[in-house]
């Protein structure tokens, strides 16, 4: 199974959602995604296969969301911001095949591997 996490290391949610990926016998490809960004495409593919829009991800009490007027956007602006400020998508992500899930808390991580 190919799994792939959506990892910022300094959360410590996302990195005991890579230790359950891990303790499940499975070595994921890990993006450490505010060191390489997003994209567009890349985010409306995302958010497709986890079945959820733009504002279902993002981190609206984490800065700078609140800065940005971001509780009340549309989903093309959320989009552009979480662009330009790649810590405004919700962590950790997980995605395997042609599903994906915002694995918070960490536990949720059983499921999106149960399901492959």
């Amino acid at each position: 199974m190919s799994v792939k996490i959506y990892h910022n290391p300094r959360c410590s949610k996302s990195r005991q959602a890579l230790a359950l990926i891990r303790d499940a016998g499975v070595e994921p490809v890990v993006v450490d995604y505010l060191k390489t960004g997003w994209t567009r495409d890349g985010l409306l593919a995302l958010f497709a296969k986890a079945g959820i829009p733009a504002r279902a991800a993002l981190r609206v009490k984490q800065a700078p969301a609140p800065e940005l007027g971001l509780q009340d956007a549309d989903e093309a602006t959320i989009l552009e911001a979480m662009v330009a400020h790649p810590v405004l998508v919700e962590r950790p992500i997980v995605e395997t095949g042609n599903r994906a899930k915002i694995c918070r808390p960490p536990e949720l991580v059983a499921e999106v591997l149960d399901k492959g």
